[in-house]
């Protein structure tokens, strides 16, 4: 069957047999998030394998998909999809435990699960126990879970480490990975992957018939292959990606009112503003403590004065869509509330201890090599992120970088991203900073990967030099020199490679750059590895041979002393 879902379209084969078992504990399901009572984005998929041996297996399996594919569902798409799955997960778990231990025909009840939820262009994973969850992608087939289980005592069976509804308390694995057009899902359990080889079920994925026949053939073979348990496959194709312009951006922040900027001390929705953190020109940001939740965060307030009140709407959710669906390391992270909490316009986010870039760049001594290939490095990897998933930062600044405790880091600020589908700004309008701005952009381009490779560059290079490489005075000035100043003549202590590679990055002609945030990595990354060596020279008299050079020397001053002699 196949549903389109705000611009993203989707199909699932499903099949399931008992196989040599009396009872098929396997239980798998999914939704389509626009055939629900209140459309929504998501796909929603999940697999659950009773626990063999107890009582109440095929019942625990059942509750569990059923319970998430309903529970997920009824939680806002503004909750962010780790966090939805947990708490659904979590009162399955406690729902199941409880009744394995009240009910004595369901004594011990348990299951694995594994889910799979597609939202706008990221793949979300969430995983307990031993079933599985593999991705084929450009025919390469990868599976994105761990079993959970230790060998048993006969050296032949697995005992489950970890499962729903056996403890108090479920430890979930979790992944994520952006989508691309004909990716391939399999979710099954133990009785096909524990029968059929990786390549053997390889070979079947990329057959590319329908997926209900891709299913079907999975548990035909396992079968066939001499599988003594349940075999259950679902399999789900990606036919058509989403673009924002369907996802509906800001529906609930077009809602939320604009106040009055807040002071240090204010309560707002039970965060308690405990300290300014900046005070910028259109927004103002506090370090508050959560006390309905508890933890420290930081939160961002318009200032409605200084802009339009529609931009401002767009600008937060813009960056409340990317922060919450893009998952890096070196990201920041925008954290969602639960429904009903937020009575007003701003973003929260993670408090990250550690400070700017830009306040880093005016202590003394400056960037050395590698401190700042080390924030490159990272730098470009938070930019990969934002790129795999169609989306252009446009402000790439020491500003909006935070550095954080143990060389780790932040790209922070989503407020300008461009992102795929939706309405760009006119060309009179591009947003960003104007010394780290791609020279297309002032000519009205709205953003590409190559242009977020140009600030990067100009970012490094003056995280490096303390100048920006173009002339230019400050971050609004416009650039004074047709040619980059060579990093060398800055900072003659930085090796050649270096100057390379930022003045590629710094190409006027988008053509000339990297041609995409990978392949700078990896060049940062390569460094020395990768420099020219030096050009060698003849060696000199004296170094091919010292003890000659020295008795030569010595036969000269004889001589000389002898001529002397015979002068006087």
């Amino acid at each position: 069957m196949a549903q389109r879902l705000s611009g993203v379209k989707v199909s699932v084969g499903f099949c399931s047999e008992t196989g040599p078992r009396k009872r098929n504990e396997d239980f798998a399901g999914a939704v389509f998030g626009p055939e629900l009572p209140q459309p929504r984005r998501d796909v929603v998929a999940a697999i659950s394998d009773g626990i063999g041996g107890a009582k109440g297996g095929r019942e625990a399996a059942e509750i569990a998909v059923r319970g998430f594919l309903d529970g997920f569902c009824d939680l806002p798409e503004t909750m962010e999809v780790r966090r939805a799955a947990a708490t659904v997960i979590d009162a399955l778990n406690g729902w199941i435990h409880s009744e394995g231990q009240r009910d004595q025909l369901l004594m011990g009840m348990g299951c694995t699960f594994t889910a799979l939820v597609l939202r706008g262009r990221i793949a979300h994973v969430l995983h307990v126990g031993d079933t599985r969850a593999y991705r084929l992608s450009r025919d390469r087939l990868t599976l994105l879970t761990s079993d959970h289980v230790r060998p048993g005592g006969d050296g032949r069976s697995n005992i489950l480490t970890r499962a729903l509804g056996v403890e108090t308390e479920v430890r979930l694995d979790y992944t994520s990975q952006p989508l691309a057009q004909h990716d391939r899902f399999l979710l099954c359990s133990d009785g096909v992957h524990g029968t059929l080889a990786t390549e053997a079920i390889a070979d079947i994925m990329r057959q590319r018939v329908s997926s209900e026949d891709t299913a079907r053939e999975l548990v035909r073979a396992a079968l066939d292959a001499g599988s003594t348990d349940n075999c259950t496959a679902l399999v789900l194709d990606v036919v058509g990606l989403e673009t924002a312009e369907t996802t509906d951006i800001g529906a609930d922040i077009a809602k939320l009112p604009l106040i009055p900027v807040p002071q240090g001390g204010e309560t707002v929705d039970g965060f308690v503003l405990k300290v300014l953190l900046s005070d910028g020109r259109y927004t103002r940001l506090f370090g508050a403590e959560d006390e309905v939740e508890g933890g420290e965060v930081a939160l961002k307030f318009p200032k409605p004065r200084m802009v339009d009140e529609a931009k401002f709407r767009e600008t937060f959710a813009r960056e409340a869509w990317v922060g919450s669906r893009v998952n890096s390391p070196w990201l920041g992270h925008v954290i969602e509330l639960p429904p009903g909490r937020q009575s007003c316009l701003y973003t929260v986010m993670p408090l990250y201890e550690g400070e700017l870039l830009e306040t880093r760049l005016t202590r003394r001594p400056g960037l050395g090599l590698e401190e700042g290939r080390n924030i490159a490095i990272k730098l470009a990897r938070a930019a990969a992120a934002l790129h795999r998933a169609g989306i252009i930062h446009r402000d790439i600044k020491p500003d909006n970088v935070i550095l954080e405790r143990e060389g780790s880091l932040k790209l922070i600020d989503f407020g300008v991203v461009r992102i795929p589908g939706l309405e760009d700004a006119p060309p009179q309008d591009i947003p960003g900073t104007l010394a780290y701005m791609a020279p297309e952009m002032l000519d009205g381009e709205a953003g590409t990967e190559a242009t977020d490779i140009y600030a990067l560059g100009v970012t490094m290079f003056r995280a490096f030099a303390s100048e920006y490489p173009y002339g230019n005075v400050d971050a609004i000035s416009p650039p004074r020199r047709e040619r980059p100043t060579p990093l060398s003549a800055l900072r003659p202590d930085l090796p050649a490679w270096l100057q390379a590679a930022l003045a590629r990055a710094l190409a006027k002609d988008p053509a000339e750059r990297f041609p995409d945030m990978t392949e700078f990595a990896i060049e940062m990354e390569a460094g020395p590895a990768s420099a020219p060596h030096a050009p060698s020279r003849p060696l000199t008299l004296y170094e091919r041979y010292p003890l000659r050079f020295w008795q030569g020397i010595s036969a000269l001053l004889a001589l000389a002393l002898l001529v002397l002699l015979l002068r006087h």
